[in-house]
Order: C-alpha cells, then structure tokens, then sequence
C-alpha cells in the first residue's frame, strides 16, 4: 500500500516543535560553556607534576570519553536516584553533557596547550607576570585559537547527543516530536521534520561559528 503523506498535523505542532529546538540549543549552550570552563582546569590539572591534581583529571577523561553518553544520563538521572538524588530530565541531561564535554574538551585543550612553546612561559614570568596572568592574556588565547574548529565540532556533536533526552522523558526536539507523533501517528511525517531542523540548527551554528571566527581571529585560522 503507497504511504500517504499528511504534513498538516505537523504544521500545526510547529510551535511545540520550535520550543523543543529552542530547549535542544539552549542546553547544549549550556553544557558548552561550562563544560569548557571544566575543562580548561582538567587539562591544567591533567599537565600538573601533582598526582593530586593529575589523577582525579584523568580518571574524569578516561570515563567521560571511554563510556557511552547514554551510560552518563542513565547514571545521573537513574544512578543518582538510588542515592535519593533525584534530578529533572533536563539537569541530567545537562550534567551528563556537560561531563562528557569536559572529558572530551580536555584532552583539545591539553594538544593546545602542548603546542605552544615553553619559551612564552619563561617570557611571560620575566616580565614580571604571574601564573594567572600568563594564562589569562598569553597562554589562553593562543590555545583557543588553535583549538577553535576541534571545539566548535564538539558543540555540533553536543547539540546532536542532547536527543538522547527523549530516553529520560526531556521534552527536547526529539522528546516533543516523539510526544507528538504518538498521539497522531505520524511518525514518519514528524520525525522527518525534526531531521530538517537538526541539519538546520547544526548548520547554523557551524555558520555562526565561521563568522565569529573571521571576526575574532581575523579570518587566518
């Protein structure tokens, strides 16, 4: 029998369908920003002689990047539970992102630590700066720069890992189509268009991400 195509019910759902993308972006900002602020410490606690600092660092990396994502939303949504730690779907989710962001930012951010000479350290602390200072106005923004397109791919891999959501009833972009193709049955029709708006919203960012790019760095990265 020929599949007929009704695209009516999902016009009419549009308005669900943005808010779930509008909750997919916003967490995945989220998870981000403070997954590369973690990450940074990582990577400078991962580089540290101190086995104080250095093992935690590693332990978190090994997990982050050897486990499933899905393994860290279950732990932080079910796991925790059985501690009587209940979190909403949308904070396990954000946790779990965020955990596996920094496992994964670490290790860009120490390549891009590594890569840059010795020699800017010893200058830096000749002219008088301290550690702080030397991260904050030399050693920080050449990192940045050279990571810069490593980073932005894991925002595009964040965005699509925050579909794993709809498994802890998150009313995200797949969450809310899931919810609206069960009380139409018109899966395919939904999750077709859901399909376009993650290409959409990827591909936006990818073309934000280039333009910010061309601003801040002048084009030459």
């Amino acid at each position: 029998m020929e599949y007929q195509f009704h695209w009516n019910i999902v016009f009419q759902k549009m308005p669900q369908l943005l808010h779930g993308a509008f909750v997919t972006l916003h967490l995945s900002v989220f998870a981000m920003l403070i997954g590369i602020v973690i990450a940074v410490l990582l990577a400078i606690a991962k580089m540290s002689s101190s086995r104080i600092y250095s093992i935690p660092a590693t332990i978190w990396v090994e997990i982050a990047r050897n486990t499933p994502a899905l393994f860290q939303i279950y732990m932080a949504y079910f796991g925790l539970g059985a501690f009587g730690i209940h979190l909403s779907p949308y904070v396990a989710v954000l946790s779990a992102l965020i955990f596996v962001n920094a496992g994964y930012l670490t290790e860009t951010f120490r390549g891009g630590f590594q890569s840059i000479p010795k020699t800017q350290y010893s200058a830096s602390k000749s002219l008088g700066m301290n550690g702080i200072q030397i991260y904050r106005y030399i050693i920080l923004p050449q990192m940045f720069r050279r990571i810069y397109h490593p980073m932005t791919n894991q925002f595009v891999w964040s965005i699509l890992m925050s579909s794993l959501g709809i498994l802890v009833g998150m009313n995200e972009l797949s969450g809310e189509t899931q919810r609206l193709q069960s009380l139409s049955f018109r899966t395919l029709e939904f999750f077709i268009v859901a399909a376009i708006m993650y290409f959409i919203i990827t591909k936006f960012v990818l073309l934000c991400a280039s333009l910010a790019s061309k601003r801040l760095f002048k084009g030459d990265i």
